[in-house]
């Protein structure tokens, strides 16, 4: 798929050295100003590649894969708390874009869980290094506050948080199975079935709806072949997403970079007039809604998510 692009843009990997000694893969496409891209849960960082290609000639996009997820799926994690480790390492590859390139800040966007990581980020580290942040489809918050009702599913929580927690409960007998071939059908099936719904609460085009469920269907005799190397990352994660609280609506008024805050209309992870409420909280924003995409706005709307990226990075 990518052999065409990576033979004209030159689609290379760089390692970048973490605290902890781990070599982080970087995706390196493009030959212009540095921008970095963040990747949402469960995404290959190469899948932005498909929606910047037109930009190749002006940029050079870093696509960090966070640990557990696409060339990184073998890297283990160190810590429970996935978000907060996901934003050191993010600043590990900003010092290295900005000290490679030579450049003080650099634009940053990031899609869903990457979005979070950079409210994680921005609330650690500041807004040194990055110049301004495209917010694509994410609040600052995923549990639900008793002022706030802002966090993941919207009224759908508190039952799909009890459905993570009951596949959280019938997988750890065999977490220590890296094999995933070797886990028993009915918990396959649970992992794979609560993956399938949440791509499709995700989607908000009938197209793309279409797509996410004929690409998720997996009948017994493919399950059981299927390796699924980011499984056990996986069910980590939404432990710690149902167990942590992830509220960093309290650092939105210290990010003083503009902020573009995207907004799928049909978001039925992070409700539109929610996210439109937690945009308000910024010094800098500027809010744009896509009437016809879900919170997944790449697979929705992939003309017009191209179009906000290049205005985006317009005046860079």
């Amino acid at each position: 798929m990518y052999k065409g692009i990576k033979a004209r843009y030159r689609l290379t990997c760089e390692f970048v050295r973490a605290d902890d000694g781990t070599c982080l893969p970087v995706s390196v496409i493009g030959t212009g100003k540095p921008v970095l891209l963040l990747h949402a849960f469960g995404m290959d960082a190469r899948q932005f590649i498909p929606f910047i290609v037109p930009l190749l000639s002006r940029y050079r996009f870093y696509l960090p894969h966070y640990r557990g997820f696409g060339m990184a799926a073998d890297v283990s994690l160190p810590q429970f708390d996935f978000i907060e480790h996901y934003a050191i390492d993010t600043r590990t590859v900003l010092n290295h874009i900005t000290a490679t390139t030579q450049t003080e800040r650099v634009p940053v966007a990031g899609i869903s869980m990457g979005a979070l990581v950079m409210w994680a980020y921005f609330g650690r580290f500041g807004t040194d290094k990055v110049s301004r942040f495209l917010n694509i489809d994410q609040a600052p918050m995923i549990h639900h506050q008793p002022d706030s009702q802002g966090g993941v599913f919207g009224d759908a929580q508190a039952k799909m948080f009890d459905r993570f927690r009951a596949l959280i409960a019938v997988s750890q007998p065999y977490m220590a199975l890296s094999d995933f071939r070797h886990v028993p059908d009915s918990v396959k099936k649970a992992l794979l079935d609560t993956e399938r719904d949440f791509s499709l609460l995700s989607v908000g085009s009938r197209a793309a709806f279409g797509v996410t469920q004929l690409s998720s269907m997996r009948p017994s005799y493919r399950r059981a072949f299927y390796k699924h190397l980011t499984w056990q990352h996986k069910i980590r994660a939404l432990h710690a997403y149902t167990t942590l609280p992830y509220d960093y609506r309290a650092v939105l008024p210290t990010v003083d970079i503009p902020v573009t805050w995207l907004i799928g209309a049909r978001s039925k992870l992070y409700p539109a007039n929610e996210q439109r409420k937690l945009a308000a909280l910024l010094p800098q924003v500027t809010t744009k809604t896509l009437a016809n995409a879900g919170h997944a706005i790449p697979m929705d709307a992939p003309v017009a998510f191209y179009q906000h990226i290049k205005a985006f990075l317009s005046n860079y």
